[in-house]
């Protein structure tokens, strides 16, 4: 994946829709369970992922894999929040 240029940047920052908000949604595994075991599932149930702890989160635009990161805990007055830090970033020279 691609980071960021300075160029890029530039060419978001003059675009009317830089200040338009978009909702990312974190992807941490996924889950392949029975339809049986799921109806039988209720609360303190745990549903095993695919991935590890350490594994890559995966970042999405809609379908759309815009990056990958690590999850961390925040600290400060934000403490006990999650925050991903990105460690690919897909370029989105041409756009979404």
């Amino acid at each position: 994946m691609d980071k960021p240029t300075e160029e890029s940047t530039q060419t978001c920052d003059n675009s009317p829709f830089a200040q338009v908000p978009i909702e990312i949604t974190i992807s941490v595994g996924k889950a392949f369970p029975r339809i049986k075991d799921l109806m039988e599932m209720g609360q303190d149930a745990i549903l095993n992922l695919d991935k590890r702890i350490d594994d890559p989160v995966e970042l999405f635009v809609g379908d759309r894999l815009i990056a990958r990161g690590e999850l961390q805990e925040l600290e400060g007055e934000n403490q006990g929040r999650l925050a991903v830090r990105l460690t690919e970033v897909i370029n989105l020279k041409n756009g979404l």
